[in-house]
């Protein structure tokens, strides 16, 4: 059976094309809020990470009534990191919005997120984002994207797909790129006309897959899913089983049951088919999991969600300086914290190492982890983390494979040369170079994921903050050798004590300073990059020695050069194999693994042997 008062649709793009001012301009028209109430901008990325870095990293449910029918709608991340959240939500919808950028047209994430769709065999509506941008070319994008449908074998269903033109920001949307829209109105006549009805049977026994978890302090997990077969009811008696897991079979009952009403969960004694739903009050509930009813009781399957690529080691803090600042210091409050982060995060994984104080993290990519740091330390904790690794493989004859990534750069064609031989000296493959107009060369690389780590700095110095570079996993290939991360060696704190003007003043002079003065240091330390190979102690504590005819007074004529503060993701990229960054809710500080400078030298001659 249908249910005809209802659609489930995903909204799927590449990062920064406009998926989740899509969904504001939906709510908005929809009638969601009343006239006089303030919205923010971009409403549904709640949580202050995404705000602060306008990119969504949760997958976020929301629901809007068009004439009669309620539309779900599920916003979903653009970032290649987050791809797990977008696998798994994939299975809740009937149909997706593809977001193409009208000027940056279809990019790597765009081909990731819709191979995933296809795969599921899911209806696609094509809208063509930002036609107002001055520089757009619609033509050339709705070409490119049929392109990529053939590429991806879409079936002919799929590539007879309807083609909007929006403006998000406008908050207009047309059927044709030449007719300017007034509203949203095409949009929504364009997911009831094209996206199935869900359906199901609801005579048969309870059967809702669970797709999404969500936390709260006061409930607890909540399960977010969508009702296949049968209905759910408040207290209704349930048993889980999951297709991974064909032992698994664990009564509950259903505490608290809510459907979805524009930016808030609404309580429901019943939820038909075709219903998204939340469930909380049931504490062992996990992604995969099948609530069904006990006389039948059978598992929805659900898709592997992609291994993980990187890993970095987290660690307890054992600077001089640790344990002054963090709330959260002990191995027990990592290790809770970071098992707690699996209730909600698939694509990460957490494993215990032969030290009870050190722990191996794995996710998607850097800006995947750096965001779990960021967390953690924004709750209090203080912790230390390796340089992030790359995961590698072993085929059937026991060669070595190593992650591959696809990296699409568009840059002024001025600095094409520059970029193109920093990517080879970290062993990517040129594949192709196109001119974009408006003068900006595209260029698209295939280069292993170690070749990326700790390049985006770089990156945007060379090309003076107007590159752009987008990353998505391509297979695991071949191992390419060895790569040299960094080509500068450190400024390393000589002593432990405070920075004086004097002391940073001399050790200014042998690369950039890190930290101004007044700051605590301690020996083995990192507080400067140095523009050489090779390390350099400083001693940044020197004081002027004072005598009868100089005061210490005169140390006010010496100028310093402010120093370079690195953010987060600037100091995991430039940390080298040899060091550590050490996290806590007010500092960012980077030390050598072995602080002793004499044990230091003697495990670089180790190596070298």
């Amino acid at each position: 059976m249908k249910r005809e008062d209802v659609r489930n649709i995903a909204i799927i793009a590449h990062v920064d094309h406009g998926k989740t001012t899509l969904v504001d301009e939906l709510l908005k028209q929809s009638g969601i809020f009343r006239e006089n109430q303030e919205v923010a901008e971009r409403v549904m990325d709640s949580n202050d990470i995404e705000r602060e870095r306008g990119i969504t990293i949760l997958s976020k449910n929301t629901a809007v009534t068009y004439e009669g029918t309620k539309i779900n709608i599920i916003d979903t991340p653009g970032h290649a990191d987050f791809g797990g959240e977008v696998e798994r939500v994939l299975k809740m919808v009937n149909g997706v919005i593809l977001v193409v950028d009208a000027f940056e047209g279809a990019m790597p994430q765009t081909k990731f997120v819709l191979k995933k769709a296809l795969e599921l065999d899911l209806n696609v509506i094509v809208c063509i984002n930002k036609i107002d941008r001055p520089e757009a070319r619609p033509a050339e994008v709705e070409e490119e994207v049929l392109e990529l449908l053939l590429e991806l074998d879409a079936n002919e269903k799929q590539l007879d797909c309807p083609f909007l033109y929006a403006s998000a920001k406008e908050g207009i949307c047309s059927r044709t790129p030449n007719e300017p829209g007034t509203d949203m109105k095409p949009l929504f006549e364009t997911i009831i006309e094209s996206i199935p009805a869900p359906e199901g049977d609801p005579e048969a026994g309870t059967q809702v897959l669970i797709s999404t978890i969500d936390y709260n302090e006061y409930v607890g997990r909540i399960g977010v899913g969508k009702v296949d077969n049968g209905s759910l009811k408040l207290n209704q008696e349930c048993v889980i089983v999951n297709a991974h897991e064909p032992d698994k079979k664990v009564k509950v009952k259903i505490g608290k049951l809510y459907e979805f009403e524009g930016l808030s969960k609404v309580e429901v004694n019943e939820a038909q088919i075709g219903s998204i739903v939340a469930i909380s009050g049931i504490q062992d509930i996990h992604i995969g999991d099948t609530i069904c009813s006990p006389e039948n009781p059978e598992a929805i399957p659900f898709q592997k969600i992609s291994e993980p690529t990187i890993s970095m080691d987290f660690m307890v803090n054992d600077s001089p300086l640790a344990g002054k600042e963090g709330k959260f210091v002990t191995s027990r409050h990592i290790r809770d914290r970071l098992f707690r982060e699996l209730n909600t995060d698939v694509s990460l994984r957490v494993e215990e190492t032969e030290s009870t104080e050190c722990f191996k993290v794995s996710g998607r990519g850097e800006l995947h982890l750096s965001v779990l740091i960021e967390n953690m330390r924004r709750e209090g904790y203080e912790f230390a983390v390796s340089k992030a690794e790359v995961i590698y493989k072993e085929d059937e004859q026991g060669k070595r494979l190593e992650p591959y990534e696809v990296a699409v750069i568009d840059v002024p064609e001025e600095f094409a040369g520059t970029v193109i031989n920093m990517l080879n000296e970290r062993k990517g493959e040129l594949n192709g170079m196109a001119p974009l107009g408006t003068g900006t060369t595209r260029l698209e690389f295939s280069i292993p994921s170690r070749g990326l780590i700790g390049f985006r700095g770089g990156f945007l110095t060379a090309t003076k903050g107007n590159g752009v570079i987008n990353t998505v996993f391509d297979g695991y290939q071949p191992y390419k050798g060895e790569l040299n991360y960094r080509s500068n060696g450190s400024l390393i704190a000589f002593e432990s004590g405070e920075s004086i003007t004097y002391g940073l003043f001399n050790a200014q002079e042998r690369g950039t300073l890190f930290i101004g003065p007044g700051e605590k240091v301690y020996g083995g330390m990192v507080v400067g990059e140095c523009p050489r190979a090779e390390d350099i102690e400083v001693n940044v504590c020197k004081k002027k020695q004072l005598t009868n005819t100089r005061a210490s007074g005169s140390d006010d004529a010496l100028k310093l050069t402010p120093p370079k503060v690195l953010s987060l993701e600037q100091a995991l990229d430039f940390i080298d194999t040899d060091e550590l960054l050490e996290i806590t809710p007010e500092h960012l500080r980077i030390r050598k693994k072995i602080l002793d400078p004499t044990l230091r030298m003697r495990a670089k001659r180790a190596l070298k042997q």
